[in-house]
């Protein structure tokens, strides 16, 4: 009897062995198995599984810079939206022209799409672009000059010697490239005596509406896409000597690191793109008194189909 049950005993434990073991077998598998899933390749490219389905979001919080122009604030709070729309968690600012190019270049904020090329921004560019990455122009087509109501008698900058009772150009924020640029058309077109008076984007915007609206002569800093256009019927002084350069392009400008830190929201950064007209919407909607997130709003919800081509590849 006692044989009997060691006999069954031993059998047993045999048994029981044999189970640990199939288990072991198992766990190596299962092991190899996950090894494996994380290893997965895509081509000869050597890629991980997680970037197979598409760009990662990384770092989520993302601040943006732009300065308190018109064209800004419509593009920055676009693109912050459609950011947020993918996950993003983003903080906008509104700063001044150099601390703007200063904040991204060292890297205490994460981009602007807010960069007028080659000419406004062009000193702050050659003082920086060394420690910015340069994702190229969101927008074309962009201008800078003098600009005058259309009832004002003058079509170039060289009439404004002979203009009798003005004798200043209503600027916006000091250091920006079209007040330099009107500084230096004094010199170039020998208006001596003239002036030019900086102020910001606002109050030459309200400048120029009061003047409009008594009829008076006023002459302002100005660029395209902005509002006024579409609200005012005005026209740009010719400049044969070029004080102004030529077109201009609004580009996007991001931090060294921000495609390995949040490649996603480098991605779509560095996909957007539109066209005067399509600013030019969102800034007279601000100006008609509707908010600047909810113009935003607007405008991506009636052009889901650019904010799709910005989003491509993502997923």
């Amino acid at each position: 009897m006692f044989k009997l049950q060691w006999k069954h005993l031993g059998l047993l434990l045999v048994l029981m062995l044999s189970l640990v073991l199939a288990a072991c077998g198992t766990n190596d598998e299962n092991g190899d198995d996950t090894t494996n899933g994380d290893e997965v390749t895509n081509g000869d490219e050597g890629e991980t599984g997680d970037d197979v389905t598409g760009i990662e979001l990384g770092e989520e919080s993302i601040e943006l810079v732009y300065v308190e122009w018109d064209s800004e604030i419509a593009s920055t709070n676009v693109i912050a939206q459609v950011l947020e729309s993918q996950g993003y968690d983003v903080t906008i600012t509104p700063i001044d022209n150099a601390i703007m190019w200063s904040s991204v270049a060292t890297g205490d904020a994460d981009g602007m799409v807010a960069a007028w090329l080659p000419g406004t921004h062009g000193e702050l560019f050659e003082q920086h672009q060394d420690n910015l990455v340069q994702l190229g122009p969101n927008l074309e087509g962009a201008g800078i000059g003098l600009v005058v109501p259309e009832y004002m008698d003058v079509t170039s900058i060289a009439d404004l010697a002979d203009y009798d009772g003005l004798d200043s150009i209503t600027g916006i924020e000091p250091g920006a490239g079209v007040v330099q640029a009107a500084e230096d058309a004094l010199d170039d077109y020998n208006l001596d005596g003239w002036s030019v008076d900086p102020s910001s984007s606002g109050a030459m915007a309200v400048a120029l509406g009061e003047a409009i609206n008594n009829e008076e002569p006023i002459v302002v800093t100005g660029w395209t896409p902005h509002w006024k256009f579409a609200q005012y019927d005005l026209k740009y002084l010719e400049d044969p000597e070029g004080s102004f350069g030529g077109a201009e392009s609004i580009e996007t400008m991001v931090r060294e690191g921000l495609e390995q830190d949040s490649p996603a929201a480098y991605h779509i950064l560095d996909q957007f793109f539109w066209e005067p007209s399509d600013m030019e919407e969102v800034m007279l909607e601000i100006t008609d008194g509707v908010s600047e997130e909810d113009a935003a709003a607007n405008w991506i919800a009636a052009n889901q189909d650019k904010v799709d081509e910005w989003i491509a590849g993502l997923e």
